[in-house]
């Protein structure tokens, strides 16, 4: 069954409104990992419209230096005020940056589950806002969906 985009928007609209106003912390990375982690229906349902969403386009539609990327929804109302972008990487670190408000993570490993995101596995990672990394993904690929506050991200040189 194929996913659309609105259907995506829908089902993060759902899911943001869950998170909206809470401090982006470790208390909230538990929380996801715990209530929406790779075993739930909200994390199942996420990991399938992006694969279907890279299959058919309308996500990840850019490459560079080897990822290929893209930001589907602009900060919103019905977002909650969340920006979305996708990522596709495979055995590679991407462009350092800073989180001004902090960065949600969805981990979606590919092509048999190994592969881990900053060393973390399939689930939810949070940082913290004023938190800075460069974004790697080891032992395979994975499909990464990006919560950011306000949109706001800042690639540092």
């Amino acid at each position: 069954m194929s996913t659309t985009p609105d259907q995506f928007r829908a089902r993060l609209a759902a899911l943001t409104s869950q998170i909206a106003g809470r401090p982006l912390d470790a208390a909230l990375d538990a929380w996801l990992n715990a209530e929406h982690g790779p075993a739930s229906a909200t994390w199942q349902a996420l990991a399938a419209d992006c694969a279907t969403g890279v299959r058919e386009g309308w996500l990840c539609n850019r490459e560079g230096g080897g990822i290929r990327y893209g930001r589907i929804f602009k900060p919103a109302d019905d977002l909650h005020g969340f920006s979305v972008d996708v990522v596709d990487m495979a055995d590679i670190a991407g462009p350092h940056h800073v989180h001004p408000q902090g960065e949600i993570d969805l981990v979606m490993p590919q092509d048999g589950h190994a592969a881990q995101f900053d060393g973390r596995p399939a689930g939810w990672v949070v940082y913290p806002p004023g938190s800075a990394h460069r974004p790697t993904v080891s032992a395979g690929r994975a499909l990464v969906l990006y919560l950011l506050p306000q949109g706001q991200i800042e690639f540092t040189r």
